[in-house]
Parts: C-alpha cells; structure tokens; sequence
C-alpha cells in the first residue's frame, strides 16, 4: 500500500446541544479538540417534529406582508 494515503484519526469530544458528550474519532481538529454542535437529533426539527419560525431580520414580516393577499379565497 502507499504511505501517507490516510488520515490522521484522532479522539475528539463532541458536545451537543443538550450537553450530553461522547468521544470519538474523527479527522477534524487534533487530539482533544472539542466539537460543539448547533444542531442535532435533540434539537433539529427533523428529528423532534417540533417546527419553528425563526425571523431574522424581518424577513418573515417582510414575505408575510408582501403575500398576504395571495392567498385561496373562499
């Protein structure tokens, strides 16, 4: 086999959302680095079920104002 073909495998700390920690490994980082997640099963609507509207910036005022009379009309 070649040499140097491979990563570099090393333990990491991944922490979510929650808290919760495992270790792992992985190419990301170096040794004992700490990977914290924005999202993940307990927290992603994918997994949760649980959906949200997040409005940053406006953006949703903005696209409710704009369209608010495009809708069925009974």
């Amino acid at each position: 086999m070649k040499k140097n073909t491979h990563p570099d495998y090393h333990t990491i700390k991944v922490v979510m959302t929650n808290g919760t920690e495992f270790e792992t490994r992985s190419t990301w980082g170096k040794e004992g680095d700490v990977f914290r997640l924005d999202i993940d099963p307990s927290s992603h609507p994918a997994w949760t079920g649980v959906h949200r509207l997040i409005d940053t910036g406006g953006q949703l005022s903005k696209f409710n104002s704009r369209y608010q009379n495009f809708g069925l009309k009974n």
